[in-house]
């Protein structure tokens, strides 16, 4: 099946996630800087997952140029990626309302770490379906980034039932490294372009 419907829903549901947590963010009691501090932590949790979704919609982005097609089985690997997606306004509103504490932090970083392996299990799937797409496979390879995402993930979500700030210094660490988008797939893509036929 084509691909079209699949990128648009999924755009659909990204936009959605964003003005949810946008929702999430209170107008200040006052007309000060000062009226601001009591929101920081609502809006430190709100900028970090911005650039979550922002992320994954960058990546998801360049993951289906490289693919041809879909099929059902991909359908439902991308809603699961969507699911975790779609928890990450409840999270962060968790985390911004309670503040930086363990259980919030830690459950913060339990959403990310499926996210995660959302992600993995759509590259996998885009991978199992189409073998012959040498594209997809050169530019994604061993995915080391991807699996190191997810130890650190789930190091983060230890950490943070320890220490909520280290957990979410974790989650700022991953954020940070996944910062300036894959252009793995990008490259690849460019370079098939110049490459004669």
């Amino acid at each position: 099946m084509g691909k079209a419907r699949l990128e648009a829903f999924s755009d659909g549901v990204i936009a959605i996630a964003i003005t949810i947590m946008v929702l999430e963010l209170e107008v200040p009691h006052g007309a000060t800087l000062a009226a601001l501090e009591p929101m920081l932590p609502v809006l430190l949790g709100h900028t970090l997952s911005f650039v979550y979704v922002g992320i994954y919609w960058n990546n998801h982005h360049h993951l289906f140029q490289a693919v041809r097609g879909v099929d059902g089985r991909i359908l439902w690997l991308n809603l699961h990626l969507l699911f975790w997606l779609s928890l990450l306004p409840f999270v962060t509103a968790w985390m911004g309302h309670a503040g930086v504490q363990r259980v919030p932090v830690a459950a913060y970083g339990a959403v990310l770490f499926m996210c995660a392996a959302g992600y993995a299990m759509l590259e996998h799937g885009l991978l199992r379906l189409d073998r012959a797409n040498a594209t997809l496979a050169l530019a994604i390879g061993a995915d080391r980034k991807g699996w190191l995402s997810l130890a650190a993930y789930a190091c983060g979500i230890g950490l943070g039932l320890v220490h909520a700030w280290i957990g979410l210094a974790v989650y700022v660490g991953v954020a940070i490294a996944w910062f300036i988008p894959d252009r793995r797939i990008e490259g690849r893509l460019a370079l098939e372009e110049e490459s004669p036929s």
